[in-house]
């Protein structure tokens, strides 16, 4: 489909790859495009791979299968480069967006020899600085939405504080800390 962007995601249950793909896709609805945000699931448990997936569109989306030629890919859990094959399929003209300390040369040799765009972002450390644990489902968001450009950043800023103020209406200091993180996360890829 032309003008059709697809992401997949690859983290582990429990961190949030899912929730992060359903909110891309509510957020992108938002401005008008067609959208479909799902998850994969093998054995449903914490701490198992699970893939979920996005696609965003200017036109309606007739297609319902899982996405095997994505244009960019979403690590969330870097030890998953070493257990699944998180390149396959992965067009060059795309990027692939890990979350990691380490560098874009340290990590290539585990991409089997993936050529395009590799893009690092430490989003555990971020998510750590501005809420106090590892939840990276917020950062990697806002790493995706700024690498694939699939939105204006101040329309997604606006929409996630609305959503977060919907979502944590009692507990203000997980919208600031979720703000925070998201500003850091868009400066940290930009």
């Amino acid at each position: 489909m032309q003008g059709t962007l697809e992401l997949r995601w690859h983290g582990r249950g429990g961190q949030g790859a899912k929730t992060a793909a359903l909110l891309l896709a509510d957020v992108a609805f938002k401005t008008g495009q067609y959208v479909q945000g799902f998850p994969e699931y093998g054995p449903e448990r914490m701490g198992a791979p699970i893939t979920a997936f996005n696609r965003i569109s200017p036109e309606p989306i007739r297609v319902h299968s899982n996405i095997y030629r994505p244009d960019y890919v979403i690590v969330v859990d870097e030890t998953l480069l070493h257990t699944v094959h998180v390149t396959e399929g992965l067009k060059e003209e795309g990027a692939i967006i890990i979350n990691t300390p380490k560098t874009e040369e340290e990590i290539r040799p585990l991409l089997r020899g993936y050529k395009g765009r590799v893009v690092t972002i430490d989003a555990r450390a971020i998510s750590e600085r501005t809420l106090g644990k590892n939840f990276p489902n917020t950062p990697m968001l806002a790493a995706a939405v700024a690498v694939c450009r699939v939105m204006d950043k101040q329309a997604f800023i606006d929409d996630m504080e609305a959503s977060f103020r919907h979502k944590f209406a009692k507990k203000p200091e997980v919208i600031e800390g979720n703000m925070l993180a998201l500003q850091q996360a868009f400066e940290a890829v930009e």
